[in-house]
């Protein structure tokens, strides 16, 4: 098999998950759920959790919401330069029969920076409290499939946010 038969191959795959992933936001509540988590996951969620920290772990927990911080700063910066770099369309624009479920933050898609924050987030408090596992893998996990069932990104865009995420939390993790 080829390279251009593996990867048309690939890319079908990906919208048929596209397809059956956002036609689970044509139901309301599985709609409202995924958009009430998606705005949680835009930061509040994560801005919460960095000054909760502190409060309940003392200098331990301000220790681990200053690498938190540090984590959405890098982070930050890889998704800007990534999405001004390679200007992917949301699945919602370039697939038809994907309904855009909420309004996007920005106009491309890759890599998800809801997922990209989710994994470096999760991966550092975790890290450093690792009974806030139960709590925030799934929540992860949840913006994760947010970004996908609301028709605003491939399955590749989040895994490619999560991957960053882990790395830029893993660097964090290893250097502050």
């Amino acid at each position: 098999m080829s390279n251009s038969t593996l990867f048309l191959r690939a890319d079908q795959a990906e919208r048929r998950l596209c397809l059956l992933a956002n036609a689970a936001a044509r139901r309301r509540a599985v709609r409202n759920l995924f958009r009430a988590v998606s705005r949680l996951g835009d930061g509040m969620f994560w801005y919460s959790l960095m000054v909760v920290l502190p409060l309940w772990q003392g200098a331990a927990g301000l220790f681990t919401s200053l690498r938190l911080a540090v984590v959405g700063a890098v982070g930050l910066g890889i998704y800007k330069l990534l999405k001004h770099r390679l200007v992917r369309e949301r699945p919602y624009i370039g697939l038809i029969g994907i309904d855009c479920a909420m309004p996007p933050l920005d106009r491309y898609s890759f890599p998800s920076g809801h997922t990209l924050h989710a994994a470096g987030f999760t991966t550092v408090a975790v890290t450093a409290f690792p009974a806030l596992a139960s709590v925030l893998v799934p929540f992860a996990l949840l913006v994760a499939a947010s970004r996908v069932i609301l028709g605003l990104h491939y399955p590749t865009d989040v895994l490619a946010g999560a991957a960053i995420g882990y790395g830029v939390a893993e660097a964090v993790l290893q250097l502050v």
